[in-house]
């Protein structure tokens, strides 16, 4: 295949435009949504998502215990849409997120978990959609037309839109401060070169690893390699990697260790050395490894954040590999745009 723009690379070099018009554009449904919220003071939160969207879900079940110390889990769509079971969640806080909102299971599951109690809030790029008619509150994500079948910009978006939503419910101002930034930050995310990376890998599976809200930026880097790339990749906690998964690794085996600036960077940069020691080939966005190979990354204002950089790098990455392996990523096999499950 011929190198040439696609549809998922136009969308990558979008996301700082994308969330530069949620910042502007989406602050009052946030801020309206989070004040409600905050009088009610639920006890836990709940997640109903899919796919990339759930990635999102995970990234904001760390976000949600380290900032408001309130357990967040995910509730599986299917206890409601094929199960029947209406769950007791009476006080809670349910996010769901799809970029779509037209999946039957997330809006059942939304609608019976606010008809049980909860405070529903729906996160989507389209907020006329079948799940915005049935939650409470809307966070409508403005990242605009998404044509590539790979999330990238919604992804990113859907982040941004959670996390900002929480730091709304804290009032934590740091925080504030450091999403409002982001678009300088993402911009320069967009431009880190993952070359070595890229050529690193061969096709053979692969591990993708994070600890914290890291692990759910390497599931979603996981996804993009089997969904783009047709590669077969796991992805693992940094504390369990080196549990039985650790077996398989073998010269030359690709890993990419996702750090970000927070309490868990040690320990993940001790991991990355100990799997490079092993003959594994590993890349890590931390400059504190001493045998993986350190990418490019960009920090940002605040160590939550600097998640959300680090995808932006890797999806310009991921687009590279799919090219080197003769394949079109804006339209992976099997695969549709928007997929309706009941």
């Amino acid at each position: 295949m011929s190198k040439k723009a696609t549809q998922m690379k136009t969308e990558i070099q979008e996301i700082p435009d994308a969330v530069e018009r949620l910042l502007t554009q989406g602050g009052g449904a946030i801020v309206k949504a989070a004040d409600a919220v905050r009088q009610s003071n639920p006890p836990y939160l709940l997640s109903v998502a899919r796919g990339s969207s759930d990635h999102a879900c995970t990234f904001l079940k760390y976000a949600s215990e380290l900032l408001l110390k309130r357990p967040m889990a995910s509730v599986g769509p299917s206890v409601k849409s094929i199960y029947g079971v209406d769950l007791a969640c009476d006080g809670a806080l349910c996010i769901s997120v799809s970029q779509s909102g037209q999946s039957p299971d997330i809006v059942r599951m939304t609608q019976a978990l606010g008809a049980s109690g909860a405070f529903t809030v729906a996160i989507t790029n389209n907020p006329t959609s079948r799940l915005a008619g049935v939650a409470r509150a809307t966070l409508p994500i403005h990242a605009g037309p998404e044509q590539s079948v790979a999330a990238t910009k919604t992804f990113v978006t859907s982040l941004v839109a959670g996390l900002w939503f929480l730091a709304e419910l804290k009032q934590d101002a740091d925080l504030i401060r450091a999403i409002r930034s982001l678009p300088t930050h993402l911009s320069a995310a967009t431009k880190c070169d993952w070359s070595a990376a890229a050529n690193a890998i061969d096709g053979r599976p692969l591990y993708t690893l994070g600890r914290g809200p890291s692990w759910a930026i390497s599931n979603e880097a996981a996804l993009k390699f089997k969904e783009t790339c047709l590669i077969q990749a796991e992805s693992y906690s940094s504390a369990e990697v080196m549990h039985g998964p650790v077996s398989i690794v073998e010269h030359g085996f690709p890993v990419i260790a996702f750090a970000a600036g927070d309490a868990a960077e040690d320990a993940l940069s001790e991991v990355a050395d100990a799997l490079s020691e092993k003959g594994a080939h590993v890349f890590a966005t931390t400059n504190r490894v001493s045998r993986a190979q350190t990418l490019p990354h960009i920090r940002t204002n605040h160590w939550l954040t600097d998640p959300i950089a680090a995808i932006v790098s890797f999806y310009g990455m991921v687009e590279s590999v799919a090219h080197l392996r003769g394949i079109d990523p804006d339209a992976p096999r099997h695969l549709n745009k928007v997929t309706e499950t009941i």
